[in-house]
């Protein structure tokens, strides 16, 4: 394993435990905000969702970009 598919591997090991960890919580927290207001809760759920999306999105954009 090449120096830079070591390190690809490792941030997205970092990157899917992170959000694994996130998502184990999110029905506790949701039902926390959910206290305050439930579109709130709503909101923090597709903006998770939307996150995890978009940290591996931008991760490719961005090595494509270095690339060329």
């Amino acid at each position: 394993m090449s120096p830079e598919n070591k390190s690809a591997a490792i941030a997205a090991l970092s990157i899917m435990l992170l959000f694994g960890v996130t998502a184990y919580y999110l029905p506790t927290i949701m039902l926390a905000i959910g206290h305050f207001s439930t579109v709130l809760a709503g909101i923090f759920a597709v903006l998770f969702v939307i996150a995890f999306f978009m940290v591996f999105w931008l991760r490719g954009r961005n090595r494509s970009q270095g690339r060329d």
